[in-house]
């Protein structure tokens, strides 16, 4: 085992593992750590805790210190210091006419690196742009391009459903969506309805993707026949949010009688469950109000 802590180095970002180092880190703290990049200012989110050394991204960089009163007036300068140089690159971008859109600038903490966050949608040729840039600045410049998820991370905003982005407010990874995902919740398949700010997919389709993989394995599909505390019947119809079945039901006069019955009161007799007919996300058919293709294809575009 191994004794880590978790650190950020920017809201809702990603959290990487470090060594203490002996030091007094609780979560709360500002500490000034080693990366890949330098030396760098973060928080820690995470006090500390013992990890699996299978679980550690190998070599597991050190703590240097908790954040002093310099160092934190240091930082807040950086910052600063990064909104004029988002003006001075975006008039730079202007004066090359370059096809991209400048997004963010970040200072490493110890002023070695500056780099500029940029959208294209292709390649760029920012040669001159970089010299320009490391002549006014006098330091070095990397210019790093990102997909529309990371854009709308960084910019944040607010979602369809009139709270703040989850990307840009506590997701710290983009995690794997899919179309079947909205197929098998039955949502609408209008680009429009399930797309993000981003464009893309919307996060939040997989917040509750295991719940209903889990009800649909025990939910009988429509034709099946069960046996109900009513007697045998036919399913007629399922839903995964009430987590029951409509059952067509003989009554003693022999009149047809439908019946809501929770699936953890029915037992399977002859068909399937929902969950043993996999949806193929090749037969999902989408659907947009005015027929616009291009909406199609981009929203089940990878960055």
């Amino acid at each position: 085992m191994v004794t880590v802590v978790g650190i950020r180095f920017k809201k809702s970002g990603k959290i990487y593992y470090f060594n203490p180092n002996e030091l007094d880190i609780k979560a709360g703290d500002s500490v000034i750590v080693e990366t890949v990049r330098g030396i760098e200012f973060g928080n820690c989110v995470i006090g500390p805790k013992q990890i699996s050394e299978e679980e550690v991204v190998t070599p597991l960089k050190n703590v240097i210190r908790k954040a002093t009163e310099e160092d934190i007036e240091k930082n807040v300068n950086n910052r600063e210091k990064q909104a004029e140089a988002f003006k001075i690159c975006l008039e730079k971008i202007q004066k090359h006419d370059l096809p991209m859109k400048l997004i963010d600038v970040e200072y490493t903490f110890d002023n070695n690196k500056i780099i500029f966050y940029f959208t294209a949608d292709g390649r760029v040729d920012f040669r001159e742009l970089v010299k320009d840039l490391a002549a006014i600045f006098r330091t070095r410049i990397e210019l790093r391009q990102i997909g529309v998820r990371d854009e709308a991370k960084m910019i944040g905003g607010l979602g369809p459903c009139g709270r703040p982005m989850c990307c840009s407010s506590f997701l710290g990874d983009f995690a794997p969506v899919s179309i079947k995902m909205a197929k098998e919740q039955n949502l609408s398949l209008n680009p429009t309805k399930i797309s993000g700010i981003c464009g893309r997919l919307m996060c939040c389709l997989n917040y509750e993707q295991n719940t209903y993989e889990d009800i649909r394995k025990r939910l009988p599909m429509v034709e099946s026949i069960v046996e109900t505390p009513y007697g045998r019947g036919e399913v007629v119809d399922n839903s995964v949010v009430k987590e029951s079945v409509k059952v067509k039901l003989k009554t003693e006069e022999g009149e047809d009688i439908i019946k809501e019955i929770a699936i953890k009161d029915i037992t399977l007799i002859s068909g399937k469950y929902e969950y043993t007919e996999q949806i193929k996300e090749e037969d999902i058919k989408l659907e947009t109000d005015d027929g616009d293709e291009d909406a199609l294809h981009e929203l089940l575009k990878e960055d």
